[in-house]
This record gives structure tokens, sequence and C-alpha cells, in this order.
């Protein structure tokens, strides 16, 4: 059988398929080692027992466990457990933007939500698109009220709801966020028709890439991909990035960062083949090898120790400004879409959806999360 290819989305379905389904369907041929993005989605299989817990490993071999940082080992973790050990680079979101287009609309670098806004509106002037963003992919929106909400709040009130305080959807400071969320969307932040526009079929990289907007709030492997899509774009010293800006009167500190810290291998629970996914684990996956190759493709380990392979890299600036953001970031906040489980998360995306939309009001999205959400599973 050749290599299949699957979107986000219908990867989780097909996963979900192979390990729960298989039960049912002795057809159903279930992996040895799969793919994830930890929080929610792999609690789902681990509370049904299809996968093993790599305590027992780490324990045998502690060298693996320092190997990488702490806070890339949060979201494959539940109790004292580890269900999963990073396989790919780092991924915070942040926002890049493009020099020239900056530059041609007299607009600065924005460190507040009011400064973005200013940014904004002076883009707009200059006849430029502000922000590409792909709605269609709905996951791209999450972006938003995820910092707007961490900048505001700080990371608690979000802990809260995972651990399932639903009237926490409901509190005056997601609704501050679900508000600024509107406002960019009123100041015309995103460019005409957003909602039928996707990320994962890279028409907003490319809209990026060819000067057709300034500015994309997105996770870091946005700069491989440019790499690859856009070399001329990099060489030229044309892009930029900048953290979320701060909120006025905002509790989150600053440095905290959202996206996925990063992707992980886990192992099927009564995998016929442990022993070695086992030795890949430990001593293939992110070893000297593994890292280099990462690195080359300009993405970040989240590997201890390896700041002198970074700065030797052609894109030294970039690698070590997302090795630092990651590795000294109080709190790294997994994308709410994992965190949270399957079912959730799919009323999170279409809630959400609907805002970017204008299709219901800030309010009538608190409201209807509230209502829509499951307390904790």
């Amino acid at each position: 059988m050749g290599i299949q290819k699957y979107e986000n989305d219908p990867y989780k379905g097909k996963l979900s398929e192979a390990l729960l389904q298989d039960r049912l369907d002795p057809g159903v041929q279930p992996p040895d080692i799969f793919f994830n993005w930890g929080g929610g989605s792999l609690k789902s299989f681990v509370d049904a027992g299809e996968v093993r817990d790599l305590s027992g490993l780490l324990t045998e071999h502690p060298e693996v466990r320092q190997r990488f940082f702490p806070n890339a080992l949060e979201s494959a973790s539940y109790g004292d457990k580890v269900y999963g050990l990073p396989m790919n680079g780092v991924q915070p979101v942040v926002f890049f933007y493009h020099k020239e287009l900056f530059a041609r609309a007299g607009a600065e670098v924005p460190t507040t939500f009011d400064e973005l806004l200013t940014a904004v509106g002076k883009l707009r002037a200059a006849g430029i698109t502000p922000i590409t963003l792909g709605g269609a992919s709905k996951w791209t929106d999450l972006m938003y009220i995820e910092y707007l909400l961490d900048r505001i709040a700080g990371p608690e009130l979000f802990v809260s709801i995972q651990n399932g305080d639903r009237a926490a959807w409901n509190s005056p400071e997601m609704l501050r966020a679900a508000t600024m969320v509107r406002q960019l969307v009123d100041a015309g932040a995103f460019q005409q028709g957003f909602e039928t526009m996707s990320y994962d079929d890279g028409s907003t990289s490319k809209q990026l890439a060819e000067g057709q907007a300034a500015m994309e709030l997105m996770i870091t492997v946005q700069y491989p991909n440019l790499i690859d899509r856009a070399p001329e774009l990099i060489e030229k010293d044309q892009l930029g990035w900048f953290p979320f800006p701060t909120v006025s009167g905002g509790k989150g500190d600053p440095r905290n960062v959202v996206g996925s810290p990063t992707n992980y291998y886990s192992v099927r629970a009564d995998s016929p083949a442990a022993d070695g996914a086992d030795d890949y684990l430990t001593d293939v996956l992110m070893s000297d090898e593994y890292v280099n190759w990462l690195i080359d493709k300009g993405e970040v380990p989240p590997v201890n120790g390896i700041e002198p392979k970074l700065s030797a890299s052609p894109h030294a600036d970039w690698l070590g400004y997302v090795y630092s953001i990651t590795r000294d970031a109080p709190h790294f906040q997994l994308s709410w879409d994992q965190a949270l489980s399957p079912e959730d998360a799919e009323v999170l995306l279409t809630e959400l959806d609907l805002l970017f939309r204008k299709q219901i009001t800030p309010e009538q999205f608190c409201a209807d999360m509230q209502s829509k959400t499951s307390a904790a599973r």
C-alpha cells in the first residue's frame, strides 16, 4: 500500500477509526506508532486504554526525558504518566509580516492591541490587505481568541474550562476576547472572502509571500513553508515576525505563547512491535541526525542544548528567536482544538467560525459555548 496523506481533521477521524473501531471491525488495521497533537484528542485514546504508558521507558532511560523541554512533554502527559514523545519542531504562533508593505504604509510593528488596530488602519488606507486569514480552515481563527484571552486573563481561565467549568466560557474576560475579535473583523483586518480561503492549501501563504497581504498570524511551520514557496522573501530580508501584542489592563504574561508545543509519537497499548517502537523512541527520535534534519528544514526541535546548531544555520535569527520564546515561555498553551475533547473542539470551531463571519454576536458566542460544550469528561 502506498503512502496516504490526510489534512488535520480527516487524519483525526481516520486515527479514531483505527484505534477505537478496530475492536469492532477486525478489518481495520491499527498503527503501532501514531502521530498526534497530545491534549484532549490523545487523552480520548488514553482513556480507552489504547495508548502505551511510556513512563517506565523514561525511567529506564532518564537521558531521554532530559533531552526535551519540560513544556514539550506536558501536552502528552496526564497525571504523572507520559503517553507521547516529541517528534517534530516546536510550533508557537507568531505574527509574520511583510516589511516592504509595512514601510509603504508607514505602519509600525505593533506591541499592543491598540497599535495593531492602528497598523490595520494605515495598511487599509494604503490599499493593502492588513492580515491574511484562512477562515475556511477554521482552526486558523482560534489563534486570535486564544492569545486575546491569555493576554487579558492569563492561562488560568482556560485551564478551568479544560477542567470542566463551562461557566468560564461566559465570563467577562472571554466576552472581552470575543469582542476584540469582532473589532478586528469590523476594522477590515482580514482580506475580502477570508471565510472561503484556506491555509491548508497554501492560499494564505501565497498572499503573504506575494505581497498581497501584510501579516499572517500563524504557527511557526509557516517559515519552512515559505523557504519552499517564497525563498526570495527570506533571502531579501523582507520577512519579519513579532509576538502577539499585549492588551491594555490585561493580566497575562506577554511571554506566554499558544500553539502546539510539538507533535508526538505514541505507541498503541497492545502493539506487537513494542520493543522496536521503544528502540526507535529512545535511539532515533531526536538523535543528532534527526535534530540536524529538522533544523535544515527550518524547524526548531524542543531539545535542550542545541544553541550552537541553531546559530550555525543560514536561518539562525529565526531559529534562535523561536527556540528562546518556546524555552522561556512561562506558559505554552496547547491550541484549544487539541486541548479540548474532540466533541467540544468541534463545537468551538463551529461557533468561532460564526463569530468571525458576523453571524453571531460575541455575547451569543459565549452563551453558546457555555450551553453546548460538556462538563469534564
